[in-house]
């Protein structure tokens, strides 16, 4: 068995520059669907797939698609065993949501959405060809041995980003979980074989294994450490990624925002940037999704989960010439 590479990165902040956070919009379904509420609820993750965008959310057990018109229509999962699509504190299930964080379309055009293996229960995959249903593959030995390689010091591991980037896929780790007593949470990217991977979803072949596990030093904002929150590939293999600085005690839980940055990787560099509002404050809001938008280097679609389930989900342009 080849060793792992192990590597580690410190990101450079340039005040210089920020990025600029405009155009919200709530996200509301043109016509919800029986069980469902209304609105998007915990946006996690972005993805175009065709002339579509396809939202994420991390606590409804459906994805939320967006026409090139601005109409939202919903995609079911398969339902939890007691029926249920939606899960909260108020109906005393929330640690049975499916934590869905992050999604890839590759390169045959399937999109995949991961949980973030925060727990058993969200060691799940969902594939989706765009027509027909979504179809969940259980995936904890491809957890496991993720796991064994990103979270070797005893906290939980989190996958909140992912992005094929050449002929690999790299998965994005928040480290924001402070059970093990005296480590530090530590952001990790794990990057494996893309043509690997899609041998096993596919049944053809046992999990891949991960090539390369880079920690990441992503800084701090008043003792809160910045964590990995989404991430896109763009041009020549540079990565663009989303990270907040949230105050919360673990993997499990909520909390403030005290800041929110966006980064470029580019090989063995990632440099970050504050992101403004319109009125050039810095955002406080958790942006958990990016996706370029068509026809354009530097602005991107971003989610932001509100955290609150009553309030939906939004949708924002982000502007940063990255380039």
């Amino acid at each position: 068995m080849t060793p792992v590479q192990r590597a580690h990165l410190t990101a450079q902040f340039d005040k210089r520059w920020v990025a600029t956070l405009d155009e919200l919009v709530t996200l509301r379904y043109e016509r919800p669907a029986d069980g469902l509420p209304a609105h998007v609820r915990a946006a996690s993750a972005l993805r175009r797939l065709e002339n579509r965008l396809v939202i994420v959310q991390d606590d409804v057990r459906a994805l939320a698609v967006r026409d090139a018109g601005g109409a939202v229509r919903p995609v079911l999962l398969p339902p939890h065993a007691s029926g249920a699509r939606v899960f909260d504190d108020p109906v005393r299930n929330k640690r049975e949501k499916l934590d869905l964080e992050a999604c890839v379309v590759l390169p045959d055009g399937r999109l995949v959405v991961f949980g973030s293996g925060s727990t058993p229960l969200r060691e799940q995959l969902f594939v989706w060809n765009g027509n027909e249903p979504p179809v969940a593959v259980e995936a904890a030995s491809f957890y496991g041995a993720l796991r064994a390689t990103v979270a070797q010091r005893g906290e939980r591991l989190n996958v909140e980003g992912a992005v094929v980037s050449g002929p690999c896929i790299k998965l994005f780790h928040r480290g924001n979980d402070a059970r093990a007593v005296g480590v530090a949470a530590m952001n990790a990217i794990a990057e494996l074989d893309t043509a690997a991977f899609v041998s096993w979803l596919d049944g053809r072949a046992t999990p891949p294994l991960v090539t390369r596990v880079t920690t990441v030093d992503l800084g701090a904002e008043r003792g809160v450490q910045f964590g990995f929150t989404d991430a896109v590939a763009v041009a020549d293999d540079r990565v663009v990624v989303l990270a907040c600085a949230e105050d919360s005690a673990s993997a499990l839980a909520d909390g403030p925002v005290l800041g929110c940055r966006v980064g470029l990787l580019a090989g063995d560099a990632l440099t970050m940037v504050d992101v403004h509002d319109a009125s050039g404050r810095r955002t406080t809001l958790k942006l958990e999704g990016i996706e370029p938008r068509p026809g354009f280097d530097t602005e991107f679609d971003v989610a932001v989960d509100v955290d609150r389930p009553s309030a939906p989900a939004m949708l924002g342009r982000l502007v940063w010439e990255w380039r």
